[in-house]
């Protein structure tokens, strides 16, 4: 039997286009790995900032004056206590779920009632969930504290409304994003703070709205997300070394012992 012939360079330039294509994929793979590593970096940090803010001591709201300059990634889940008066002729009825217990949602609503402090500005507060049929004010009578009250909670930034999220529709009272400005202009609110509190668990009279509703643990999967980006381009390494050996290896032509690249 003859030596097999070394592969010929037309073989070699049928590997160029698959190569460089490859090239471009494990690039892709790579680099969305390694997003994912700094994301879960990112992730963790966020988490540690909000934990160190939840659960200290209550502080102050943000000073009106500082207002404009807010930013929430300076301030979220800070944990306050504020006081003032709730205008309860102004609340707005958010659409949202609540678990009655583990893996059991309920429908129903948040309820937001601005809260008038003494210098005359206006927070508006979460004070928590209630069942549909409560969406009434007039269903929970008890819970319409007038007077002053102070309030213990977190602060929360307004949300943004996502993809296959309805938008609100303030003239028929229809609310499914917590947006601030929205709320201010349906109820002709002014010197609204741009964030709101979301209640603690303090229980209200009358056992609704029920507050302490925030979700502190933020999802963390960018760990098993990058390591999925990763197999993938170890796989695609390895698909593409199967395939260039098999372009590259000698061929027998037909019965005999003569080999063809």
């Amino acid at each position: 039997m003859t030596p097999s012939p070394a592969p010929e360079r037309s073989a070699w330039g049928r590997l160029i286009a698959p190569a460089f294509a490859s090239l471009v994929a494990l690039a892709v793979l790579i680099s969305l790995g390694l997003w994912q590593l700094e994301r879960k970096t990112w992730k963790e940090g966020l988490t540690a900032a909000i934990e160190s803010r939840a659960f200290g001591p209550p502080g102050e709201v943000v000073p009106e004056r500082d207002w404009p300059a807010w930013r929430a990634s300076a301030d979220e889940y800070r944990r306050v206590r504020l006081s003032g008066v709730f205008l309860h002729d102004k609340e707005v009825a958010v659409h949202g779920l609540a678990e009655e217990r583990p893996g059991r949602p309920l429908q129903g609503f948040y309820v937001f009632t601005p809260l008038r402090r003494d210098d005359g500005s206006v927070v508006m507060v979460n004070r928590g969930f209630v069942p549909t049929p409560l969406r009434d004010p007039s269903r929970r009578a008890a819970a319409q504290t007038g007077g002053l009250v102070s309030v213990t909670g977190l602060v929360r930034g307004p949300e943004e409304r996502g993809w296959f999220v309805p938008a609100n529709d303030p003239r028929r009272d229809d609310w499914f994003v917590r947006s601030i400005a929205e709320m201010a202009a349906a109820r002709g609110l002014g010197r609204l703070a741009p964030f709101y509190v979301d209640a603690d668990a303090t229980p209200n009279p009358g056992d609704w709205p029920r507050g302490g509703q925030t979700r502190i643990q933020l999802p963390n999967n960018h760990l098993q997300y990058a390591l999925t980006w990763f197999g993938l381009a170890a796989t695609l390494i390895g698909v593409f070394a199967a395939f260039a050996i098999r372009r590259l290896r000698p061929q027998r032509t037909g019965s005999g012992d003569e080999l063809q690249p």
